[in-house]
């Protein structure tokens, strides 16, 4: 069993005086076979963490710890990070003109193993999970994500996923920008990684929508850049209902009575 662990995380954008904290404090843990959805409003920090884990040089940590399976990620290069186990679904997918789908994903998949797969056995595989995601074969040959629909760039990026068969799969706002249909099908192919049990998901979103495709077994409220409440799938149904206005209040709240506990010390 595979474990992600979080522990006091907090992370910076900018430099000097400029720098802004985005991140004051995060603890979560992702095992094998674990659903972890982090909701939240636009703002929270959600898009920060993921970042975070992947190894964005825009993000810098100022304190805390991740580990993945006792490994200390922070100190890995972003490919070592890939290549220990974690996969990053980006929320904007970004085009790649001159490269064709099918070559990405073998240079991924040989880039992670240390070697090629075998070419025949890595076609049918490919060609198998394409059908498995409802997407044109003739994908393979079209450049990475030009000329993609958002819904065709999700169900690429789950493609890549299902081959590259992640330790961790950080899902940054997969929902995004999807309608009915493509959200349905890129949910199945979530479900099938889930049922195979060996992965940790951490599904990044604002919505609720997703979660009626994929079941989580964790839900996690992320406000001004810490984890504010948790609970089961239960919580999904009641931040429905009710939204984070309750969350945000009790941050700005809570922001002020430190702000002015701060105040009373250097003064």
């Amino acid at each position: 069993m595979s474990v992600l662990e979080i522990r006091d995380l907090h992370v910076t954008v900018g430099e000097g005086d400029d720098a802004k904290e985005i991140l004051r404090g995060v603890d979560l843990t992702v095992r094998s076979g674990e659903t972890h959805a982090i909701m939240g409003p636009n703002g929270s920090g959600k898009s920060t963490l993921a970042y975070s884990i992947a190894g964005h040089p825009k993000y810098t940590i100022t304190g805390g710890t991740v580990t993945l399976d006792g490994e200390d990620v922070l100190a890995m290069t972003v490919d070592e990070r890939a290549r220990a186990g974690l996969f990053l679904a980006m929320q904007y997918p970004v085009e790649v003109p001159g490269v064709s789908v099918s070559n990405f994903l073998r240079t991924a998949a040989t880039a992670i193993k240390g070697e090629a797969p075998k070419l025949r056995t890595w076609v049918k595989d490919v060609k198998t999970e394409m059908a498995g995601l409802e997407m044109d074969p003739a994908f393979a040959e079209r450049n990475v994500n030009e000329g993609f629909s958002g819904g065709e760039k999700k169900r690429h990026e789950i493609l890549q996923m299902r081959l590259l068969k992640p330790k961790v799969a950080i899902l940054d706002e997969t929902d995004s920008g999807l309608d009915v249909d493509a959200l349905r099908i890129v949910s199945e192919g979530v479900n099938r990684t889930r049922e195979e049990g060996d992965v940790g998901v951490l599904l990044i979103t604002h919505y609720t929508r997703i979660l009626k495709y994929i079941k989580p077994d964790f839900v996690h409220v992320f406000v001004a850049g810490r984890v504010v409440d948790e609970g089961g799938p239960e919580l999904a149904a009641k931040l429905e209902d009710e939204g984070y206005a309750a969350y945000v209040k009790d941050s700005n709240e809570q922001a002020s009575a430190e702000k002015a506990a701060s105040e009373v010390v250097t003064a």
